[in-house]
């Protein structure tokens, strides 16, 4: 039976309350609800009580994508409970489709870790930013190991037998640095211990760091997961020397960064973030351009005491943190960026870049050129943004051209004898000599020659043969067939160290990196062939009982030791030489750019191709 309204009449409620107290009441009771809910956004650490009551607003439940890195999604990531992640495959097990459940981190990584995604934890915020280590990988064009072709070689096979050496060469330097150096910077293989420097600010375990990829990429699963194990219990950054934001950067950085990519292990990203968050108080300077050494204690930053009386930064130095300082872009993508800025403004000698320039001021300090040492990578990193960027730098791609144009009418010679080289240039006086860094210049330029003008690429290829024929002259020139830290085409002489001085050979990488790029772009056997001289030359004069050396002069028969076991010579020498025996698309160029300590980082296959550099 239903009730008709009769004018007048209030009815009760079933509580014995008339309407306008039920009115009241509601109201009441609505507002000391909405006062206990909106509580919950002004106690601290009430993040677990927002969840019970806040939906995730992104398709992923938690997950919001932020930016991105590499051409994949960087979402932040509220605080879970964790739970076992798929990571890379091991070592060998390269398929990006199956789960792989690596050991893991123990401490922090390990507590990081929730579903599919790679977390890393700056500063210890309870706000995380995570990486989706599965889509990245789906991305690349090729296997991270390559499709391991030559596993059906002949077993006997030359190439085969040549590739097995380099892999035995690697396991004897890292097994002698682990008997007599485990966690020291570098090894003195004839005293047989451990040596520290004073580059890194107390950082440990250079060797270490420099070493991971090239362990992962040549399958030496044991010495990798020792590696790893070194990094996730004894890797410490509460250190308070002076450190040198260069070598930090392309060796601890760029090592930890590679690692994360090629493996997915948490630990090495969160290690990569949180060192590359002490390096940012080189860029507290009033041009943005940093200084070269960093006081991870005080926070302070200086300029070498030896640039220009203390006054400048270093071209090859503040020009060679793009590759690594994006994929931290969080930190430090914008810092990177300002230094294209500035050297763009800024006049130019006939198109040249001088090597010392100010941090205060913004002037060049000198005009001294060189893409030699003090200038080298600066023009290698300008390409490599241009390819890591899948293309899309446009910034990048012009510098680097405009920047080749001008070395090649300025510096450039061809010596009576034949030989082509890239000269220095200080003030509009050439000195007619190259250093050993600079030989790296082949293989950058053919690198770039498929993006050049069409009717340069021809032109630039036969340029990056000829410099690398001339760096493999100055190998052959010397009685050991290994190369001098700098040579001259003056007095008759050509391709040759002139004074002791220069005369050593410290296990450097850059001809050998130029034979890879060579082979990878031609397959001409010459640098296969030119390749193996090298290995012969390492084994005969500078392995020891305890590890690989340098020598003192490379044209002296019986070469003196320097005993130092270079980090470098793991982390580039051995590996460009493995690369160069090996299929082109192991580690292939398509997918992967290296920085200038020749750690893979991933090309930015993104979805959203055009954007440009601003993705990362």
């Amino acid at each position: 039976m239903l009730m008709r309204k009769v004018p007048g009449f209030v009815p009760a409620s079933p509580w014995g309350l008339r309407l306008p107290q039920k009115f009241l009441f509601l109201l009441f009771l609505s507002g000391l609800i909405t006062l206990c809910f909106g509580a919950l956004f002004l106690l601290p650490n009430s993040s677990r009580l927002k969840r019970l009551f806040l939906a995730p607003r992104t398709q992923q439940p938690g997950l919001e994508v932020v930016a991105e890195v590499a051409g994949h999604p960087l979402v932040r990531k509220q605080e879970s409970p964790p739970n076992p992640a798929p990571a890379a495959p091991a070592p060998g097990e390269d398929d990006p489709s199956r789960p792989y459940h690596p050991t893991g981190p123990r401490e922090e990584a390990t507590a990081a870790r929730s579903s599919s995604v790679a977390v890393f934890r700056p500063q210890e915020e309870s706000i995380r930013f995570s990486f989706d280590f599965n889509a990245f990988r789906s991305r690349l064009r090729h296997p991270v190991l390559g499709t391991r072709a030559y596993k059906s070689e002949e077993p006997q096979s030359l190439v085969r037998t040549q590739r097995e050496k380099i892999k035995e060469m690697m396991q004897f330097a890292w097994q002698s640095y682990k008997r007599y150096a485990m966690g020291k910077n570098e090894l003195r293989p004839l005293t047989k211990d451990g040596y520290e420097g004073n580059m890194f600010g107390g950082l440990s375990g250079a060797t270490i760091i420099d070493s991971l990829d090239t362990l992962y990429l040549m399958e030496l699963k044991e010495e990798f997961q020792e590696a790893k194990a070194w990094v996730e219990e004894h890797f410490h950054l509460n250190v308070s020397g002076e450190a040198s934001l260069f070598e930090v950067n392309i060796r601890y950085i760029g090592g930890l960064l590679s690692a994360f990519y090629l493996t997915g292990e948490e630990v090495f990203r969160i290690k990569a973030i949180k060192l590359g968050e002490k390096l940012l108080p080189a860029f507290n300077t009033p041009t943005g351009i940093p200084k070269g050494v960093v006081n991870f204690k005080s926070g302070s930053n200086r300029s070498w005491g030896w640039a220009m009386a203390g006054s400048s930064s270093i071209l090859a130095e503040f020009g060679s943190l793009h590759l690594e300082f994006l994929h931290l872009t969080e930190l430090s993508g914008n810092q990177v960026r300002h230094i294209r800025k500035v050297l763009r403004k800024i006049d130019k000698p006939f198109g040249l870049y001088p090597n010392f320039l100010s941090p205060v001021s913004g002037n060049w300090m000198q005009h001294h050129v060189s893409v030699g040492g003090l200038g080298d990578s600066f023009y290698e990193y300008l390409i490599k943004s241009w390819l890591m960027s899948a293309k899309t730098d446009m910034e990048a791609k012009d510098m680097y051209y405009e920047a080749l144009e001008a070395i090649e009418t300025h510096l450039l010679n061809v010596s009576p004898g034949g030989l082509t080289y890239i000269a220095e240039w200080r003030g509009g006086i050439l000195d007619h000599k190259m250093g050993h860094l600079a030989c790296f210049s082949g293989g950058m330029i053919a690198l770039g020659a498929e993006d050049a003008k069409e009717e340069k690429r021809a032109h630039y290829r036969e340029l990056a043969a000829q410099i690398t024929k001339t760096c493999h002259e100055s190998y052959t020139r010397s009685d050991t067939k290994l190369g001098p830290e700098a040579f001259w085409f003056n007095s008759g002489r050509e391709a040759v160290a002139t004074q002791l001085s220069e005369s050593y050979y410290i296990l450097r990488p850059e001809v050998v990196e130029s034979y890879m790029y060579l082979w990878r772009q031609t397959h001409d056997p010459v640098y296969r062939a030119w390749g193996w001289e090298v290995v012969m030359a390492l084994e005969k004069h500078c392995r020891t009982e305890a590890g690989f050396s340098g020598i003192q002069d490379v044209y002296s028969s019986i070469p003196s030791h320097d005993n130092k076991q270079q980090t470098f010579f793991l982390a580039e020498t051995l590996k460009y030489l493995y690369l160069l025996f090996s299929e082109d698309d192991t580690l292939s160029l398509e997918d992967w750019v290296f920085n200038t300590e020749a750690h893979p980082l991933p090309v930015n296959h993104s979805d959203s191709a055009g954007r440009g550099e601003d993705q990362l």
